[in-house]
């Protein structure tokens, strides 16, 4: 009997895409950094991520498994970073221990953006525009210039909503049985 089950990718993407935008919007430099996004970056960039991303192990999808998983993890280890403080679970990290930990988001990004190259067009754009967000916001970090991350932040708003785009198109194309909103798939 064959294990059929939904693609997660929509769930994940919207996770990823959603909290990205709201995030960058206080990038950007709209609102301060509150309740509304750590609780995003809690349950729908966290938590549904790494739902989405154990669902793609069983869908044998390594790579949607390891960029769900891992930006998933990502939503909950920068909401620590932010409120473990707060607690008094350790001191805040420096502005330089930031940029190194984006920098590495950022490296991995990069890497993950070559697993996209025989995909869609909308994933490798969603993937090329977040290891862009990574690298300006750590070097915004490295050299505490607030319009690198201020820019940062309208870079983001696009790597997310592109993010918001996918998502839907694979929901819509998905339920009408054909392409309502383009992705960009390569020809075979």
């Amino acid at each position: 009997m064959e294990n059929k089950i939904a693609n997660p990718a929509p769930l994940g993407l919207m996770g990823f895409g959603m909290t990205t935008v709201l995030l960058n919007i206080h990038n950007a430099g709209f609102f301060a950094l509150g309740t509304m996004i750590l609780a995003m970056g809690i349950f729908y960039g966290g938590i549904a991520q790494v739902i989405a991303g154990i669902l793609e192990f069983r869908k044998n999808n390594t790579f949607g498994a390891t960029a769900f998983t891992s930006y998933g993890l990502f939503w909950l280890t920068f909401v620590y970073l932010v409120t473990a403080p707060l607690a008094g679970l350790g001191t805040a990290p420096g502005t330089t221990a930031l940029g190194f930990y984006l920098f590495m988001w950022g490296v991995f990004t990069f890497f993950m953006f070559f697993g996209t190259l025989k995909s869609n067009r909308a994933l490798q754009f969603i993937f090329g525009s977040l290891a862009v967000l990574f690298f300006m916001l750590a070097i915004g970090d490295f050299t505490g210039i607030q319009i690198i991350k201020t820019l940062a932040g309208y870079e983001g708003i696009i790597c997310g909503s592109s993010t918001i785009y996918l998502a839907m198109a694979e929901v819509l194309n998905e339920s009408y049985g054909r392409e309502v909103l383009p992705i960009g798939t390569p020809k075979k």
